[in-house]
């Protein structure tokens, strides 16, 4: 890789299209640093799920070997790094290999390790601590970033929690979050005892709860990246959360979009000045590189309230990699690997993310999460293919084309499906199905999904056929993302 010193977009994306170091990015499919192997020389992915059969020419799937149930990603990640195939592949490879990942722990650092694999992310303890919704909320508090009016203190029980509600002042309409968590698992709404109860274990078996204040809010996400020179900041996304269609979770991630006039300037202004000052606090705190950053805004008076850290890439990222400003200059993810890779740089960051603020810097996409949403298990025996899809005019559905990004799709008559689970897998409440990505919006200005989405969401899912299983549940292997795997 070259030494030369970056101090502008066109160095950084010299830099990498001469890169000869392999880069990879290693998880259970590829899908949050999609297309970035087009931007970065040498960018290869090592996935445990076959979305594409076989036919992306930069996706390594290794064969089928016996391992222990996955109860996260973290435990594909380490199966693929001791996977002989994957050992031989890393090998044959001429040049000092770099791993990059969505999620990981110390052991894989360690797994990392013995075969040579320079991890280029912070280490994983760090990642942790910074991923716990309350450290979260103390680092926002340090930089100025605040939380929706909360208390961060063990529960006993619903009386104890109505105490500490009233002690710091949040009213009887309360949400309580755990510390990890993701998609909705441990986001609970509680109004009263009743909702309390169902909740109970989870609730006061932690050591520390947060527990808010109830608000009517809009959810939003910034992805950001915090580097030597400042932390650079992408657009500001809605999310989709909570649509019956995709997700069994009713506080569940499902989905995003960009387009110019989702908020007002105020609050992307706000948003922006906060992730940057939340990034610089990051710095301070040991941590760099790529971040996501939720926020909830109040509906009621326009406050913009942080929400979440996710210390990572994470399901937006496809998003902001190839938002317009990614086109114009390039993909946030490279500025991660650049703060990483060794290479001096000095970069002027409060002139890119002016740039990136411009509305015209700013195209409209949608992508949504299909999850299955019944409550129960049975085995595919027949999955759309990943590739382009066209709707008809009667709002039908129809395979056109393979192809493993967005960027062919021809207007808002066709979309891009990625395929997560296929034929052989099991289909069960939670389960990840695939992720659609289509031009312009798929909610309306109420936030909830339009007429256009709920017809690709159909369509989609008709192209699935599934057959009971005989054997008692206990009996049934667990398909790949029994878990969240974005």
């Amino acid at each position: 890789m070259s030494t030369n010193k970056v101090t502008n977009v066109s160095d950084l994306r010299l830099m990498f299209h001469r890169n000869e170091r392999p880069i990879y990015f290693i998880s259970a499919t590829n899908f949050n640093l999609l297309g970035i192997d087009r931007c970065v020389n040498r960018f290869r992915y090592i996935s445990y799920i076959d979305c594409f059969d076989g036919r992306h020419p930069n996706v390594f799937v290794p064969g089928e070997t016996p391992h222990a149930e996955f109860e996260s990603i973290e435990d594909i990640v380490n199966h693929l790094l001791q996977h002989k195939e994957v050992i031989d592949l890393i090998e044959r490879r001429a040049g000092k290999p770099v791993a990059t990942f969505l999620m990981f722990d110390e052991k894989t650092e360690a797994l990392a390790r013995e075969i040579g694999l320079d991890v280029w992310f912070p280490p994983a303890k760090l990642r942790q601590r910074c991923d716990n919704k309350m450290e979260t909320v103390r680092i926002g508090n340090k930089a100025g970033v605040f939380s929706v009016p909360n208390a961060l203190e063990k529960v006993d029980s619903f009386q104890n929690l109505m105490q500490i509600a009233e002690r710091a002042n949040l009213g009887r309409d309360l949400v309580i979050q755990s510390a990890f968590g993701d998609s909705g698992h441990t986001t609970f709404f509680i109004a009263s005892e009743d909702d309390f109860n169902k909740h109970k274990d989870e609730i006061v078996n932690d050591p520390e709860v947060k527990i808010m204040k109830r608000i009517n809010c809009r959810g939003a996400t910034l992805e950001a990246c915090a580097t030597q020179s400042g932390t650079l900041v992408g657009p500001l996304l809605t999310e989709v959360v909570g649509a019956k269609e995709l997700t069994p979770y009713k506080g569940g991630w499902c989905g995003n979009e960009v387009f110019p006039g989702a908020f007002s300037e105020g609050v992307r202004a706000k948003a922006r000045d906060m992730a940057e000052r939340f990034g610089n606090q990051l710095l301070s705190e040991g941590y760099r590189g790529y971040f996501d950053l939720d926020f909830l805004i109040d509906q009621d008076n326009g406050e913009v309230y942080l929400g979440e850290l996710n210390p990572r890439i994470c399901g937006a990222s496809p998003m902001t990699n190839h938002a317009a400003f990614a086109y114009a200059d390039a993909p946030l993810f490279l500025f991660h690997l650049l703060e990483f890779s060794g290479v001096p740089f000095d970069l002027n960051v409060k002139e890119i993310n002016e740039r990136w603020a411009q509305p015209h810097f700013i195209d409209s996409w949608s992508q949504v999460v299909i999850k299955y949403t019944e409550d129960k298990i049975d085995q595919v025996t027949r999955a759309p293919a990943t590739g382009i899809y066209g709707m008809g005019e009667d709002g039908t559905v129809a395979y056109r084309r393979f192809d493993y990004e967005r960027r062919d799709i021809d207007s808002e008559r066709e979309a891009f499906f990625m395929r997560i689970t296929g034929p052989g897998d099991y289909r069960y409440e939670g389960a990840d199905l695939g992720i659609l990505i289509t031009r312009g919006r798929s909610m309306n200005d109420d936030f909830k999904l339009n007429l256009r989405a709920h017809d690709w969401i159909r369509g989609i899912k008709q192209h699935y056929d599934g057959k009971p299983i005989v054997t008692t549940q206990h009996e049934v292997a667990p398909a790949p993302g029994s878990f969240k795997i974005l």
